[in-house]
C-alpha cells in the first residue's frame, strides 16, 4: 500500500512539471514574444506641422517660420557633478551666442532623472538661417540632437489680433487633458488658434523602430506620415482689415464688417497687440502693460466686451410694439421731451420732445418718449421675450472661443439674480438700451442683420475648413406678423442715414444709401435735479457715454452689415459716421458691392 501511495505521489510531481513546462514552453510564448517586442521594437512619434491660416485671398495670416530645435543626451550630470553638461553647453553657446546658457542648464535638469532615456529638448527654436551652416558640425557630436521644430509666426503683427488669436507653450493641465501636446509643446490659446485647435494641430505621426539592448536603431519597420492640408482659409479681407485699424487708429471699441448671411469680412477689438510676443512667451513687463491697461487691450470686446445698446435696439423694439395687439405701425404718442412716472423724470434726448411720432418718427428721430410710453403698454414680457429671440442676450454661436451672453432685463432675470421685484421704472430704461442692458457688439450685428433680412445669421470667420465650405444656416425667428410689417422698420431705418430729421444724416457720406440705427449709450446716470445736461465732449473721457452705429447697406439691396462701437466716443452718428462711411466706400472700391 505504501509504494502505492510514493508511486502516486511521485507520478503526480512528475505529471505537475510536465505541466508547468508545457505552459513555460508553449503556452506562454505569446505573453514573452510580446515582452520581448516591447524590449526590442520602439515607437517615435513625429508632431505634425500646423495648419496655416490664410485670408479669404489666400493671403498668409499665420504661417510656420522654419527652424530647428536642439536636446541633449540624457545623463550629463551626475549628482553635483555637471561638468560635462557644462562642457556641452560651452560648446553650444560657443556655436550659438546668443543662447542662454543658465537657462539651457535650467531646463536640462528639471527634466533629467535616471529613469529618462530620451534626449532632452533644451533649445526650442532657432532659425533655419542660423543653424544650416552649423548642421553638420554640431550632428557629429553624439551628445547632441538637432530636429525640425517650426515656430509660428503672424505676418501683420497686431492686425486681428482678437480674431486669429495665437499659440504658445502648452500648460500641464492642457497637456493632461490633450496628451498629444506633449509631443507638439504648443497650443492654441485663444481666437480662431484656439477654437480650430484640433482641426490646425493635425495628427502626429508614428514610426515604428528595432533597437538593441543599448537602445541603437537597428532596423525601421513601418511608418505612418503625419495629417497632411489642414490649412483653415477665413472670411476674412486683410486689405479691409488693415484698413479699419488705419481708421480706429487710438480710438477704443470695436468694428464689424460682416455679409448678411454671417461672413465676417473683418472686425477689430481695440487697441489690439503682437501676437508674436505670445509665442515664445511673452515678458513679465509686457504681460503686466496689457493687464494693467485702462483700455483692456488683452480683451476681446468683440464678443467679450458687456456694453448697454442704448438707442440701437429700438428697430427690433418698435417692430415687437407694433406687431403686439396693442399698438401698430399708425399709433401715436406726443413727445414734450420728458416723461413723469412716479416721482421720477425720464427725459427725452432732444429737450422740446418730437410731437406727435409714430414707430417710423422715433426710429427716425430716435425719439424716447415714444418707446418709454409705449413701453407702458406692450410690457416688459413681451419686450425682454422678443428681443431675445431676436438674438441679444444669447451667444451668437460665433467660431471663437469666449463669447459673452449679455443681459436682457426681464421680471424672471431680476428675480432669479437678485431676488428683488420689477418696476416700471426699469421698464422705462430697458426701452432705450439703458439700465442692465448689456450686449457684445457681434450682437448689435447679427441683430442688424435680421432687420435687414428677416433671417438670424450665425456669425463665422472661417470660410473654408479643408476642402469643406463653412456656411451656418440662419435662423428664421420672426413671426409672420413681424415679417408683414419689417419693411416699416427698414424704411425708418433708410430715413435715419438719408432723411434731413435722421440722426446719421449729418455725418454721412456714402457712394449709395445705406440704413442703420444711431445710439448714445450713457455711462453715468444724471441727477434728478440736472435740468440742462452737460455736453458729451465737455465731460471727463470715462463719463462720456458709448457711442453706436449700426448698418446695413445698400439700403434697398442689403449684403453688409457695418457695426462700429466707440467707447467713450459721445454721440453715436458724430463719433462713427466718418468710420461707417469710409468702410460701405471701400467695400465698392474692393468690389464686394453688387449694384443692381
Amino acid at each position: 500500500m505504501k509504494i502505492k501511495i510514493i508511486i502516486t505521489l511521485f507520478a503526480l510531481v512528475w505529471i505537475g512539471l510536465i505541466v508547468r513546462v508545457f505552459h513555460l514552453s508553449v503556452q506562454s510564448n505569446d505573453y514573452y514574444e510580446t515582452l520581448s517586442e516591447n524590449n526590442s521594437i520602439k515607437t517615435e512619434f513625429s508632431a505634425p506641422v500646423r495648419g496655416e491660416i490664410l485670408d479669404r485671398s489666400l493671403e498668409p495670416i499665420a504661417i510656420n517660420e522654419l527652424g530647428f530645435k536642439i536636446a541633449l543626451a540624457p545623463h550629463l550630470t551626475k549628482g553635483k557633478d555637471t561638468e560635462r553638461l557644462d562642457h556641452e553647453i560651452a560648446y553650444l553657446k560657443s556655436m550659438i551666442p546668443s543662447l542662454d546658457a543658465e537657462k539651457i542648464a535650467k531646463t536640462y535638469k528639471m527634466q533629467d532623472s535616471y529613469y529618462n532615456h530620451s534626449f532632452i529638448d533644451v533649445v526650442d527654436f532657432v532659425p533655419h538661417e542660423t543653424i544650416i551652416p552649423l548642421y553638420s558640425l554640431m550632428n557629429l557630436r553624439e551628445t547632441i540632437q538637432i530636429s525640425p521644430s517650426p515656430k509660428r509666426l503672424y505676418p501683420y503683427g497686431s492686425v486681428a489680433s482678437h480674431l486669429i488669436g495665437y499659440v504658445s507653450k502648452a500648460n500641464q493641465k492642457e497637456i493632461d487633458t490633450d496628451p498629444s501636446l506633449k509631443l507638439l509643446g504648443h497650443v492654441g490659446k485663444n481666437g480662431i488658434e484656439k477654437y480650430y485647435n484640433s482641426y490646425l494641430q493635425g495628427v502626429a505621426g508614428e514610426r515604428h523602430i528595432k533597437v538593441n539592448a543599448h537602445n541603437v536603431e537597428i532596423e525601421e519597420l513601418d511608418r505612418t506620415p503625419t495629417q497632411e492640408n489642414h490649412n483653415l482659409v477665413l472670411n476674412i479681407d486683410m486689405r479691409l482689415q488693415n484698413y479699419i485699424g488705419q481708421l480706429f487708429d487710438k480710438k477704443v471699441g470695436t468694428i464689424i464688417v460682416m455679409d448678411v448671411h454671417g461672413a465676417v469680412y473683418a472686425a477689430g477689438s481695440y487697441p489690439e497687440y503682437d501676437l508674436n510676443s505670445f509665442v515664445s512667451g511673452i515678458s513679465s513687463t509686457e504681460w503686466n502693460a496689457l493687464m494693467n491697461s485702462v483700455d483692456a487691450p488683452f480683451t476681446n470686446k468683440l464678443i467679450s466686451g458687456l456694453y448697454p445698446p442704448g438707442s440701437t435696439i429700438k428697430t427690433g423694439l418698435g417692430l415687437i410694439y407694433i406687431t403686439s395687439g396693442v399698438m401698430d405701425e399708425y399709433s401715436t404718442i406726443f413727445s414734450t421731451g420728458s416723461m413723469r412716472l412716479g416721482n421720477r423724470t425720464f427725459r427725452d434726448w432732444k429737450k422740446t420732445g418730437h410731437g406727435v411720432t409714430n414707430v417710423s418718427k422715433a426710429i427716425t428721430e430716435s425719439c424716447d418718449d415714444y418707446f418709454y410710453q409705449g413701453a407702458l403698454q406692450v410690457g416688459i414680457d413681451r419686450m425682454s421675450t422678443g428681443l431675445m429671440r431676436m438674438g441679444l442676450g444669447k451667444k451668437t454661436g460665433i467660431d471663437l472661443p469666449n463669447e459673452f451672453i449679455g443681459t436682457v432685463p426681464s421680471r424672471a432675470w431680476k428675480r432669479a439674480k437678485f431676488h428683488k421685484p420689477w418696476y416700471q421704472g426699469e421698464t422705462l430704461n430697458t426701452s432705450i438700451g439703458q439700465g442692465d442692458f448689456l450686449i457684445t457688439p457681434f450682437q448689435m450685428a447679427r441683430f442688424t442683420a435680421l432687420m435687414a433680412t428677416g433671417y438670424l445669421p450665425i456669425p463665422h470667420v472661417a470660410k473654408m475648413i479643408g476642402d469643406n465650405p463653412y456656411t451656418p444656416v440662419p435662423l428664421d425667428v420672426l413671426t409672420p406678423t413681424e415679417k408683414e410689417k419689417l419693411p416699416i422698420i427698414q424704411r425708418a431705418m433708410k430715413a435715419v442715414c438719408n432723411d434731413p430729421g435722421g440722426t446719421a444724416r449729418s455725418f454721412v457720406s456714402t457712394r449709395f444709401p445705406i440704413a442703420g440705427k444711431t445710439g448714445t449709450a450713457q455711462t453715468t446716470g444724471i441727477a434728478q435735479g440736472v435740468k440742462e445736461r452737460q455736453k458729451e465732449h465737455d465731460m471727463d473721457y470715462f463719463k462720456r457715454s458709448h457711442a453706436w452705429f449700426t448698418t446695413y447697406g445698400p439700403a434697398d439691396d442689403p449684403q453688409f452689415v457695418v457695426t462700429v462701437m466707440v467707447e467713450h466716443g459721445g454721440h453715436g452718428g458724430e463719433a462713427t459716421g466718418s468710420i461707417v462711411s469710409a468702410i460701405y466706400n471701400k467695400l465698392d472700391e474692393l468690389g464686394y458691392i453688387k449694384k443692381q
